[in-house]
């Protein structure tokens, strides 16, 4: 049970966090002017992109965890491998957007790691 708990706050804070990549895209592209059109495309589609990843990432978990339970070898391996993605996804953030001065950037790799922590402790306990 406790299992559970933890692999549901990891995916419901992914889920959200995604959700707010997509809803705060406009502002954040807008916050880069003056830049070129393309340009503008460009950040639009990398910041849905991930917000659409971080989704499907936590909704998997969830939904694994919800309709096979935690006791099984497949849910395992995606608690597991959804971990490796969200720590791969921090290293990346880490490394490009975490280093300008500007908030929701410096949250993404402690919020994956975060995230990646609970789904493996979820997927020991």
């Amino acid at each position: 049970m406790a299992n559970d708990i933890l692999l549901y706050i990891g995916s419901t804070a992914i889920i959200l966090w995604g959700i707010a990549h997509i809803v705060f895209t406009k502002g954040v592209v807008s916050g880069f002017n003056p830049i070129s059109k393309d340009n503008k495309l460009v950040i639009t589609m990398e910041w849905v992109a991930e917000g659409l990843t971080l989704i499907f990432i936590g909704l998997l978990v969830l939904l694994i965890t919800v309709l096979e339970g935690t006791d099984n070898s497949v849910s395992i391996f995606v608690y597991r491998a959804s971990a490796v993605m969200l720590i791969v996804m921090a290293v990346l953030s880490l490394f490009t957007g975490a280093r300008i001065p500007f908030l929701p950037y410096k949250l993404c790799p402690p919020l994956f790691t975060t995230a990646a922590i609970l789904f493996i402790a979820g997927s020991v306990l």
